[in-house]
Formats: structure tokens, C-alpha cells, sequence
């Protein structure tokens, strides 16, 4: 028999509440408009009920929207919450448009039950989260903490435990083996002993939850903690020390009966990618429709300011590090895009009268719009460098090809923060990176919504662009 060595997810004391709450809300939901239209209730309308709900808890499970969100992120509920609806909503148009029944529905009435639910699916649950962050803040639904390895990850650990009361874990104590001299000074004041001392305390139930945040190196301290605390009802969490690398959205999968953790990979998958890529789509539609007559009025500019044409393609780097073709209107007299690249520098001789006007306010990068629906780029992500930058850069930055995990943008995270434009010194193509790969850890839809907010504001010019 193969051994079974998944770890599972945290299960939700709440789950059976939240499934019913959910089942009720699309089912009165429904009833209510079909009342508030005046319709008469039909065996059509119950069965796109039973359709909507049943393809909800469906698409819910499998972003396992029903595990305890404790730790989760407001932002991630809302948009799992939101995905598994129009997933739901999916299914009910397929089911009409198949079983030729859509001329018994009122348009109305789906329009109204498709809206409010999935208003009132995302907002009951953030009302309950905050209901539940209430009670612990109180000190209700709280669990008792202990964390073995006074270490640097364990430091992290225990700032979120005390800067966010509302999880609701209480840090009891540190246990740690070496000197306090050779311990971090952070929380020194709640190192109670050794590791054996808080094993024995955690075995006669004085502790809830046991974090051990001892290093990797300690593979053999580290089992024989596991198994001590084997025979208990304690929950124990590892917290490895990968932290002293960049990861990039590191979760757990498996390959067979295999547990692996992924260290470097994109947050873009499923129905994240699928989210992504309907906004890419719909936003740059949109604006392209919106930027039309201003960039035909450029390009005759660029015709009458220099010879030459009016579009400069680029070769950049892509999802997964593929060369792609970046649109550009032509901002220089020449058209560098060879194995040495020079980067614009202020009063840059090559740049025209029209071009510096362009790179000021960026109105150069607006054709990147038609890389988006092309599906090469996207509306926010790290901005794109020139292959011969890439490699030059690859070989100074630690992690630089990690941005490369997701589609380059038009804007992003690094550029309103206020590191766009030349990169002269390793220090600021570092601190672009940094935030490049910030943006690929914290990715929401959310997020890119704010990032396109600022980048109205202070994202179109900016100082440094050359």
C-alpha cells in the first residue's frame, strides 16, 4: 500500500455555516427577483438554482475557498469568492443556451440574481471575517502559541502573531537550546527555557499550536521534536528558513505520493491566469478605443519631426525569458537592438525633439496596448528590459530572472514607486527588481487596480525618464 503523505489544508471550524449561508443566499436570492419582476416561479428557475449552487460549492472546493482563513488574505477571499460566482454563472448561461429554455427566463431577473449574489457571497463573508477578527481581538476563539528557534524566522513569525491580534494566536513563549548571547534580541523577554522544556510543556497541553523555526540544519533536532509531540493533539507547523531566499508564491504540491514545495513559480495559474488575462483583454480594449485618434495624431507628428518610422519593435524577454517584439513609437534616430544596448541618459543625443515629449510623459509606450492583446504583455507587471540589459543584469542581480515568471506590463509596482527610467547604477536596478518581485509575491487583481490608479497620477512622467 503507497504511503500517504499529503499535507492537507486547515480545515474551517465554519465550513457547514458557510456552505449553507451560501446554498440560502443564491436560492433567496433568486426567489427575491423573481417576486420583485413579478414572474411566476418555474421548474426552470429551480433548476438554474440548483445549477448556480451546486457549480459554486464545485469551483469553491477546488479553490478551496471552505479552508479556515484565519491567516488568509481579505483581498484572496473576496476574489476566490468572486472567481467561484462566475464560474457559477458559466454554468446556468451554458445549461440556458443548450437545453433552449433561455426564452422561459426573465434577462432581468438573471441580471439582478447574478449581481446581488455575488455582492452579497463576497460581502456577508467579510463581514463575518471581521465579526470573527472582533472576537479575538476580545481574546475569544484565540489559540496558544509557542515557537521553537529563536531565529530569524521565527522573529518574523511572532511580529505578525503581535502586530495582528486579530488571527487570533497568542505567542506564549520562545524555547531555544543556545546561549541568550547568541540569540536575536527580539523577544529575548519570552525565551522560557529549551526545547525539551517546552516539548514537555506542549505534551501536557499547555500550548495549542507549536511552531518549530529551528534551521533546516537541525534535521535531526527537528525529528526528534516531531516525534515527541506525535502522540499529542498539538498542531505543529514547520517554518523553514527558505526565507533566506526570494520566493516566489512557494506552496505546497506533490508528484505522486511524493510532498514537494515550490520554491520559484508563478502566482498566474488557473483561474488566477484566467482572471489576468479577461482584465488584460477588457482594459486594453478599452483604452486602445479610448487612445486611437491620439495616436494617430502622434504618428504624424513622428513622420514630420525626423525621418524614419513611426513604430520601433524591440527585443525583450517574455513569460518564461522568450524574446518578444515590444511596440514602441520611435522616440530616437536610431534603432538600437543588437547585443549592446545603451540606455537613454538625460540630454541623450539620439533622442528626437518629439521623442523626449514622449518618453517624458510616456506616451511612447501606448502601441505596448497591442502586445497586450496579443497576449505577450499585460496591462501591469515588471516592465520589460532589453535582451542585451537581461543579460547583463542576470549576472549582477540575484533573482533577476524571477521577473520573468509573469508577463511583462506597461506599468508596474517599481515604476510608481519611483524606480522607472535609467538605471545608471546597479543600487537602482536592485531596488527595481526588489519591487518587481514584491509585486509577483502580493499579486492581486486588486493590486493591479491600484497600480493603474497611481500610474494616472504620478506613473505617466517622471523625473529620471530620459
Amino acid at each position: 500500500m503507497s504511503q500517504q503523505s499529503f499535507v492537507k489544508d486547515n480545515v474551517n471550524q465554519f465550513s457547514a455555516l458557510y456552505r449553507l449561508i451560501d446554498f440560502m443566499l443564491i436560492q433567496v436570492i433568486l426567489f427575491l427577483s423573481i417576486r420583485f419582476y413579478s414572474t411566476p416561479l418555474s421548474d426552470s428557475y429551480i433548476m438554474i438554482g440548483l445549477i448556480a449552487s451546486i457549480s459554486f460549492y464545485l469551483l469553491a472546493e477546488t479553490v478551496q475557498l471552505y479552508r479556515s482563513w484565519r491567516t488568509g488574505f481579505s483581498s484572496r477571499l473576496a476574489l476566490y469568492t468572486f472567481l467561484s460566482w462566475i464560474g457559477a454563472i458559466f454554468a446556468v448561461t451554458t445549461y440556458l443556451f443548450f437545453s433552449k429554455t433561455s426564452s422561459d427566463i426573465s434577462r432581468v431577473v438573471i441580471g439582478l440574481w447574478f449581481v446581488i449574489s455575488a455582492c452579497s457571497l463576497v460581502t456577508w463573508r467579510m463581514i463575518f471575517r471581521l465579526y470573527l477578527f472582533k472576537r479575538r481581538r476580545q481574546g475569544l476563539n484565540t489559540r496558544k502559541v509557542a515557537i521553537f528557534g529563536l531565529t530569524e524566522s521565527g522573529v518574523r513569525l511572532a511580529n505578525e502573531f503581535v502586530n495582528h491580534p486579530e488571527t487570533g494566536f497568542s505567542l506564549q513563549a520562545f524555547y531555544d537550546d543556545r546561549e541568550p548571547e547568541r540569540l536575536t534580541e527580539d523577544y529575548r523577554d519570552r525565551l522560557q527555557g529549551s526545547v525539551n522544556e517546552g516539548v514537555e510543556l506542549a505534551r501536557s497541553g499547555k500550548f495549542d499550536v507549536v511552531y518549530i523555526a529551528l534551521p533546516l540544519a537541525a534535521q535531526k533536532r527537528i525529528e526528534m521534536i516531531l516525534r515527541s509531540l506525535g502522540d499529542t493533539t498539538v498542531d505543529v507547523h514547520l517554518v523553514p528558513d527558505f526565507f533566506t531566499f526570494n520566493l516566489l508564491h512557494a506552496r505546497l504540491t506533490h508528484v505522486g505520493n511524493t510532498q514537494t514545495i515550490s520554491v520559484y513559480e508563478s502566482p498566474l495559474s488557473g483561474l488566477a491566469s484566467l482572471a489576468k488575462r479577461i482584465e488584460d483583454i477588457v482594459g486594453s480594449a478599452l483604452i486602445l478605443c479610448g487612445i486611437a485618434i491620439p495616436m494617430l495624431i502622434i504618428a504624424m507628428l513622428i513622420k514630420l519631426d525626423s525621418p524614419g518610422p513611426v513604430f520601433f519593435k524591440q527585443l525583450r524577454y517574455g513569460l518564461d525569458g522568450k524574446a518578444i517584439k515590444v511596440w514602441k513609437f520611435r522616440s530616437m534616430t536610431v534603432a538600437d537592438n543588437g547585443a549592446v544596448v545603451k540606455q537613454a541618459t538625460k540630454g541623450d543625443a539620439r533622442i528626437t525633439k518629439l521623442g523626449a515629449i514622449l518618453r517624458k510623459t510616456s506616451l511612447d509606450e501606448l502601441p505596448q496596448f497591442i502586445n497586450v492583446i496579443q497576449g505577450q504583455m499585460s496591462i501591469v507587471g515588471p516592465r520589460p528590459h532589453a535582451v542585451a540589459h537581461n543579460e547583463e543584469y542576470r549576472n549582477l542581480v540575484d533573482f533577476y530572472m524571477l521577473r520573468h515568471k509573469v508577463k511583462p506590463g506597461i506599468t508596474g509596482w517599481a515604476q510608481i514607486n519611483g524606480w522607472r527610467g535609467e538605471t545608471d547604477t546597479l543600487d537602482k536596478m536592485e531596488k527595481r527588481i526588489e519591487f518587481d518581485l514584491e509585486y509577483i509575491r502580493n499579486w492581486s487583481l486588486l493590486l493591479d487596480i491600484k497600480i493603474v490608479f497611481l500610474t494616472i497620477f504620478k506613473g505617466f512622467i517622471n523625473k529620471n525618464a530620459y
